[in-house]
């Protein structure tokens, strides 16, 4: 059960295997309440009833990945007491009012306008229904703040002082505005309005691929490629700096990211596009590098020096193999998201945006890809910022609890087994909703093809059970 496994090892495991599932839905919900906000507020300002019967479909998929989100964060916050209660006890004085102040502003905001933007069509007034979609996504972004600021202190610490080797805070602005926050929330914020721009997207190409040319898709498609187009450089413009960040407070973690084990004084740093970090041998394998590169980007001069990680014990080194690939991953993502934004905008100008079926596939194959990249990059700080929990003040294995690794083999066990079962079966209700695509319910039927009438449904998931019946029963009265 613990495979030869250690506790230390496992609980990193289970926390790795729990955050990555948690991770996906917040992404998704903040990503997508921007968007819904943007579809009412356009709604709004030109009564075109194509936002609002967007605006219908995919708050479904809204309100599937919030609850999924809300119930796969409840059990981080539980693992702090079971597997990581020592790093509760030393650091908790911080990082606990963090994410109080997480619950208190933006968790209960949230819940208070969360119902009203569900269900409160034709029950509140137009202004007072966008009034509460606006407030649900600033709810989600005040939610992002507070969780990156704790995890950027984690990464950065500085406001504190240790009294009997407890961390105590001593200037929450500080704390709060650590230096790597700022970088660590915008490009977060980036990312998870590219998951969702990419989702939008994918789902569009799909319907496009299908030989749906309706002004829904169409809409949606645009709208998503218009957004991918100025957050694909704006991620490269904000990763760069946030790597100029890392370079002066992680210096360990960039060499590893790299694969630089020497530092190169007097001399260019090449940029390694291939190779494979040992950490016995202490050197990358098949390096395949571009002179100059490696500096030029890390330093913005040609010959800037970038400590190698010999210059740290090998008990402080992060593991370079994991990290050197989680990072060109993550980078290889975003540059076929600039590509597609890119080809999509020359498209555009061509006049064969919704008819060209070859990007129609490349937008549906990248679907998956923002996803991918957030993982990969939430691996790349992770991993990075080990041996330690909080940067150079707590290492990870003080911060476990006592317990064995046959306890933590089994809740993993656990874990794996219900997490595949019951978000497997939350994601497959997301796909096969987005598989089925919006319709038209208030647009008129001359110009698109039919209305359908919706009723105000009564529970959260009616909105979604309902919407597939009445699809289905009309699929099977086209057929017949």
């Amino acid at each position: 059960m613990t495979l030869g496994l250690t506790a230390l090892e496992l609980a990193r495991v289970q926390f790795a295997f729990t955050v990555s599932f948690h991770i996906i839905f917040p992404a998704i919900s903040i990503g997508l309440a921007g968007f819904l906000a943007v579809l009412e507020w356009r709604w709004l300002k030109t009564k075109n009833p194509v936002y609002q019967d967007l605006f219908k479909f995919w708050v479904k998929i809204f309100a599937v990945a919030f609850g999924m989100g809300v119930v796969s964060g409840v059990v981080m916050s539980y693992q702090f007491g079971t597997n990581w209660s020592e790093f509760s006890r030393i650091a908790g004085s911080v990082t606990g009012p963090l994410l109080a102040y997480e619950v208190l502003s933006a968790f209960f905001l949230e819940a208070g306008f969360l119902g009203i933007m569900l269900f409160g069509w034709g029950r509140v007034g137009p202004r007072a229904h966008f009034f509460a979609t606006l407030m649900v996504a600033i709810g989600t972004c005040i939610s992002m703040f507070w969780i990156l600021s704790s995890n950027s202190w984690m990464q950065t610490p500085q406001g504190f002082s240790i009294e009997n080797g407890i961390i105590v805070p001593q200037d929450w602005l500080a704390i709060v505005f650590n230096p790597s926050f700022p970088y660590r929330l915008a490009h977060m914020a980036a990312a998870a309005f590219l998951v969702a721009a990419l989702l939008v997207a994918s789902a569009s190409a799909w319907h496009l691929l299908k030989g749906r040319r309706d002004a829904l898709v169409k809409k949606s498609f645009s709208m998503a490629l218009w957004l991918i187009l100025v957050l694909a450089p704006l991620q490269v413009l904000i990763g760069d700096n946030h790597g100029l960040n890392t370079l002066k407070h992680q210096p360990a973690k960039l060499a590893a990211i790299e694969g630089h084990w020497e530092t190169n004084k007097n001399e260019a740093m090449p940029l390694y596009l291939f190779g494979i970090p040992d950490m016995q041998e202490e050197r990358t394998k098949y390096a395949v590098g571009i002179p100059y590169l490696g500096s030029l980007i890390m330093t913005h001069t040609l010959e800037g020096e970038v400590k190698g990680l010999k210059e740290f014990a090998p008990e402080d080194r992060p593991n370079s193999l994991v990290v050197f690939w989680s990072f060109r991953i993550m980078v290889a993502m975003g540059m076929l998201m600039l590509l597609l934004a890119v080809v999509g905008l020359w498209l555009r100008k061509t006049g064969k945006f919704y008819e060209s079926q070859w990007f129609h596939r490349f937008a549906f194959l990248m679907g998956p890809s923002g996803f991918i990249a957030l993982l990969a990059g939430w691996f790349t700080t992770e991993v990075g910022r080990q041996p330690w929990v909080v940067y150079n003040v707590l290492r990870t294995k003080d911060a476990l609890s006592s317990v064995s690794a046959s306890q933590v083999g089994l809740t993993l066990l656990i874990f794996v087994v219900v997490y595949c079962i019951v978000f497997g079966i939350g994601i497959y209700y997301m796909l096969k909703l987005m598989h089925k695509g919006p319709e038209f319910i208030h647009a008129d039927p001359v110009e698109h093809g039919g209305v359908q009438h919706i009723e105000t449904p009564m529970r959260p998931m009616s909105a979604v059970e309902d919407s597939l019946d009445e699809q289905d029963d009309q699929q099977e009265k086209r057929h017949d």
